[in-house]
């Protein structure tokens, strides 16, 4: 009888220390979730045409936030210009660039080097509306959607205080992956274009 009740009692020792372990299992999960989610990926979605066809609305993506310095061509997310809301955009220049519209093609140049952005421009669209001239100011950005003609962008901002530019500092991440929907899921690469920059 004595064997049977010690043996009861072990059982129930062991029940308590298995819940136990999945608890504390389950909050350790959720913090490093939360971890990663604040410091290292986060996860964002498309609320505009702005950045059609590469990102449509409601996509997700992952965003690496320690991707470091933002570099031409790469989709970032960052506090935008209204009001700090995250906004999503490309980089078209950097710090000591020279961004211009439009060349002789109507073409985007930086640094005097034509963009062909057909690869990721919305079908049809022009790659500016608009023609402009600036020079990016050290650790600041000119950023431009991809459906040029939607998106309310660096153009959009050049009679504010800022002159359009975006800080590094306000970078959120860079854009790696899209992962919704599933059936468009995909990882985003820098347009060859942009290295022909010099």
């Amino acid at each position: 009888m004595a064997v049977t009740e010690k043996a009861e009692g072990v059982a129930k020792e062991k029940k308590k220390g298995g819940f136990r372990e999945t608890i504390l299992l389950l909050v350790l999960g959720v913090g490093i979730a939360l971890l990663l989610q604040t410091f290292v990926v986060g996860s964002f979605y498309i609320p505009s045409e702005s950045m059609e066809n590469t990102l449509l609305i409601n996509d997700r993506v992952f965003v690496n936030k320690l991707a470091g310095k933002p570099d031409r061509g790469d989709i970032i997310v960052f506090k935008g210009w209204r009001g700090g809301e995250d906004t999503i955009k490309r980089v078209i220049g950097v710090g000591g660039d020279k961004v211009a519209c439009c060349d002789s093609k109507r073409r985007v140049t930086v640094n005097g080097t034509p963009l062909d952005e057909e690869s990721y421009l919305y079908p049809g669209d022009y790659p500016s509306g608009e023609e402009f001239k600036v020079t990016v100011p050290p650790g600041k950005l000119w950023l431009m959607g991809d459906h040029r003609t939607a998106s309310a962008d660096s153009r959009s901002h050049m009679e504010e205080p800022g002159a359009g530019f975006i800080s590094e500092d306000d970078v959120i991440g860079v854009a790696v992956v899209r992962y919704w929907p599933l059936n468009r899921a995909t990882i985003f690469t820098r347009p060859e274009t942009f290295d022909k920059i010099k």
